[in-house]
């Protein structure tokens, strides 16, 4: 522990020197208050034994300055009796205790000791936060695709607005993973990054969701409850499938929107908030505008800024990439691997579920492969026989797929066809087609 002894009384510094060198700790000393910022700004102290009543800059003063140099000393305040009100003034400002003259030894160590453990545990923090911050920069999309790429580049630009923002693409696609993208690189990447799916809950629920209500509002409203909107303040609020929103709601939003002010359900008080809202939506929201199910004031609301994520299909340069991502994160396959026929099943599926689907595929070839290296007849039986390779060689791959899991159900024909996911019948059918017997 690095301390740093701030006070006027030569003798009280030297004899305070002493005792707490000789109990192990580094101690320097400064016989003002100006020489004890000079100490600050050059070096880093843990604790700071503070005297309230020094020449020139005071206790008080000190302990002011400190703060607006964001110097991160934990401070002691050793007063008076007659002092006492100015040390509890000084744990206002962030001084961590104080202690009357004149203290023990052991009482003053013990202080220490436990304001040093203070600066410990924030330090720890602070560094976990930004652990946490890097992470989820890491965890963003994982792509080398030139229209993704482009469109990763403009979230960038855009970090610093407050504008609405929409974003589209089909089911699977990750628009989640951009909402996060899009809040980890904003001003409010400390704040909250609240998500919720607009065609989950039904919409008397929604409304409580969203808003929040008070004691009373409704059958079963025992409490007063705060609404996302409200525990999203001074963050993000991410409205998943926004196209669902009933007009009701769609109104109400747009209020937020306009005004940033809404009311719980059953209440009489306006409550302001501070929000980003990122929308996101599977839908051709203008084509909704069109038929009239979706407010077109809401809708350029919400699109003040708009974004398009393409689907799996059309970046199949990312599969591989995206393969290796959710076998690398997965340290019990770390050893696994894609043979390149079971790489070219991949790229040639269509992936109508998209990334959500590729991530499912993957998980259950790691799970069920009994080789490290993953091969075709370990994909799903569907992927195989649609989209796998042609002709005999796709012959091949569905034989061994259906030779491995008769063996894997012990020769039962009913549980293989269901673990196959096709009708009994058709496996009878193909179990003839390519000479399997008992």
């Amino acid at each position: 522990m690095k301390i740093l002894i701030a006070d006027d009384d030569r003798n009280l510094r030297t004899v305070l020197k002493n005792e707490l060198s000789d109990a192990g700790f580094d101690v320097s000393e400064a016989e003002n208050g100006r020489k004890t910022i000079d100490m600050l700004n050059k070096d880093e102290y843990d604790v700071l034994l503070l005297d309230l009543n020094m020449p020139g800059l005071n206790g008080i003063d000190v302990l002011k300055e400190a703060k607006k140099l964001g110097i991160a000393t934990e401070a002691i305040i050793l007063t008076a009796h007659a002092t006492v009100s100015s040390a509890v003034e000084a744990m206002k400002i962030g001084a961590y205790d104080f202690l009357t003259k004149p203290f023990q030894m052991g009482e003053l160590i013990a202080t220490a000791e436990k304001a040093f453990e203070k600066k410990n545990l924030v330090r720890e923090n602070l560094l976990l936060k930004s652990h946490l911050k890097r992470q989820a920069a890491a965890q963003g999309i994982i792509t080398k695709n030139p229209r993704m790429l482009e469109l990763l580049e403009t979230v960038k630009q855009v970090s610093s607005s407050d504008l609405p923002i929409l974003i589209s693409g089909e089911s699977g696609v990750g628009k989640e993973l951009v909402a996060k993208t899009i809040h980890n690189s904003s001003n409010r990447s400390e704040g909250p990054f609240i998500a919720i799916n607009c065609g989950a809950i039904p919409e008397t629920m929604l409304e409580s969701e969203l808003f929040g209500h008070e004691k009373g509002a409704f059958t079963g409203a025992h409490a007063q409850k705060p609404g996302l909107l409200e525990i999203a303040n001074r963050g993000t609020l991410f409205l998943d499938e926004i196209a669902e929103l009933s007009s009701q709601l769609q109104g109400k939003l747009l209020r937020i929107i306009e005004t940033g002010s809404f009311f719980r359900v059953g209440g009489v008080r306006e409550i302001t908030v501070d929000v980003l809202f990122v929308s996101a939506t599977n839908r051709d929201v203008r084509k909704e505008v069109e038929a009239g199910t979706f407010r077109a004031d809401l809708y350029y609301r919400v699109s003040a800024l708009s974004f398009h994520i393409p689907p799996l299909r059309e970046r199949k340069e990312d599969i591989p990439l995206l393969v290796d991502h959710i076998i690398t994160h997965h340290t019990n396959f770390k050893n696994k691997h894609l043979s390149k026929k079971a790489i070219r099943v991949l790229t040639e599926y269509h992936w109508p579920g998209n990334v959500r689907e590729l991530q499912n595929v993957m998980y259950r070839a790691l799970f069920l492969a009994k080789k490290d290296v993953i091969e075709p007849a370990d994909l799903p039986f569907d992927m195989i026989q649609k989209h796998g390779s042609r002709g005999a060689r796709l012959e091949d791959i569905e034989r061994e797929h259906i030779l491995r899991v008769l063996k894997e159900s012990g020769g039962q024909k009913g549980k293989a066809a269901e673990i196959l996911g096709v009708n009994p019948k058709t496996l009878y059918r193909k179990l003839a087609h390519y000479g399997i017997t008992e």
